[in-house]
């Protein structure tokens, strides 16, 4: 494994992964959030999700260079990687309903459905910069 090269695609997976996440939650879905009182009316310092974004994939990049082998070839191996991942992400959005009153279900999976969009774009980002 090349440490460089892993935690580079981890900053770069990271950055990538903040703007689609961005796009996602910002922008798609900003006008369903405003809806519930269970989100914040004050706005958060966007540095903040551009930090755990890449905090979140640096890790990531980690794991996938050390078991690179296993996933696959090329972008097909990096949607596998992304996907179990994602899948880990998509299940833990559950809890919000479960502990924050108001918190509809609906949301669960849409929130999980985005955690899992940006964990396929990170296994794409990471399977073009770490090769086979």
């Amino acid at each position: 494994m090349n440490w460089t090269r892993a935690l580079v695609a981890g900053i770069v997976g990271g950055i990538v992964v903040s703007i689609a996440n961005f796009v996602m939650h910002g922008i798609i879905m900003q006008a369903t959030y405003m809806k519930y009182p269970v989100f914040t009316r004050e706005e958060a310092n966007p540095l903040w999700f551009f930090v755990v974004a890449i905090f979140i994939a640096l890790p990531a990049a980690v794991v996938f260079s050390r078991t690179r082998s296993i996933w696959g070839k090329g972008i097909a191996g990096g949607l596998s990687f992304g996907f179990w991942i994602g899948l880990i992400a998509f299940f833990r959005e559950f809890y919000n309903p479960l502990v924050l009153e108001g918190y509809p279900y609906y949301l669960g999976w849409c929130q999980g459905g985005i955690a899992l969009i940006g964990f396929l774009v990170l296994g794409v980002v990471l399977a073009l910069m770490v090769k086979d």
